[in-house]
């Protein structure tokens, strides 16, 4: 095979990865060896009351194979890969995730492997995320809210762009990791050549999708935004909540790091509020109740209690 003007032979490894980048792009336009029959039904409704309340299709559901016409899924009446992915139950990519005793893989403490259509695997991962994740409660005017110390808006996030934007011609896994002291989300599939994350992050370039299909319907389901945000969208929840987070180029893959937070626990919350009690009380021996329950935020009650165990 012969390129350019200067007539030059492709040696075998140069034509061995512009097949290979020729197979990614064009892997999920590829022929399934799934039927009609194994699509999920349900998850197809699903995905269409989202699509319509989004307001981003203009069709209602009208069964399986008109739907996955009209999104451009079948072809020759045949299923392409890319409806395997996002609605075939039975398929042969699943997500690992485990959970570690401290900051390496020495000691696992719990090893699970997901399988399913690629709304389910979202669903079943970012549940296993916020189950291994610490969560304080806060009570305020609107009542008891739960604050989790990852944002959950950045795990959804990192969540459904590790399944749209991997490479489907890796065989590896997708893969979440929770350490001690930071949580993983792994990525099969090179970055963008010639990119950095934070070309994205600035907004400094447009999107390159690796699965359009995929991506344009998680776009029309409003599980993913157009004008390559996701990892913006990422870098603000995390800001705004103190959270750490960086984006890894490693070999073959792409990593979402989120470096855990450190919640107070009951015991730790109780000394503080009975120290700051004291120290309020050294400074002002006459002090009310009252005042005491406005510099504590407590209740006039919690000050009561204190006050008992004191």
């Amino acid at each position: 095979m012969r390129v350019g003007d200067e007539n030059r032979q492709l040696s075998s490894k140069e034509l061995e990865k512009l097949i290979l980048e020729k197979n990614k792009t064009f892997w999920e336009k590829g022929f399934s060896d799934k039927k009609l029959k194994d699509i999920n039904e349900e998850t197809v409704k699903g995905f269409m009351e989202k699509a319509n309340k989004a307001k981003r299709i203009n069709f209602k559901f009208q069964g399986v194979k008109p739907t996955l016409n009209r999104l451009g899924l079948l072809k020759e009446n045949r299923l392409l890969n890319a409806g395997e992915i996002l609605f075939c139950d039975e398929n042969s990519f699943e997500v690992q995730a485990a959970v570690f005793a401290g900051t390496d893989k020495l000691t696992f403490l719990d090893i699970r492997q997901f399988k399913g259509n690629l709304f389910n695997l979202q669903e079943q991962s970012e549940t296993y995320i916020k189950e291994h994740i610490d969560w304080r409660a806060e009570l305020g005017a609107g009542g008891r809210e739960e604050i989790p110390e990852i944002p959950v808006r950045a795990i959804t996030e990192a969540v459904v762009n590790s399944l749209c934007h991997r490479d489907y011609t890796n065989p590896n896994a997708n893969k979440i990791a929770v350490f001690k002291n930071r949580i993983e989300i792994y990525n099969p599939g090179q970055f963008p050549e010639g990119y950095e994350p934070e070309d994205f992050i600035k907004g400094k370039t447009e999107s390159i999708l690796r699965n359009p299909l995929i991506a344009n319907t998680l776009y029309l389901s409003a599980d993913i935004e157009r004008w390559a945000s996701g990892l913006k969208r990422i870098c603000d929840a995390c800001k705004g909540e103190g959270v750490r987070v960086e984006f890894e180029k490693r070999k073959n893959s792409f990593v979402v790091v989120f470096y855990r937070r450190k919640f107070k626990t009951v015991e730790e919350t109780v000394e503080e509020t009975v120290e700051k009690i004291l120290r309020l009380i050294k400074e002002n021996p006459r002090i009310t109740q009252e005042k005491l329950a406005k510099k504590t935020e407590l209740t006039r009650r919690g000050i009561e209690c204190n006050i008992e165990k004191l």
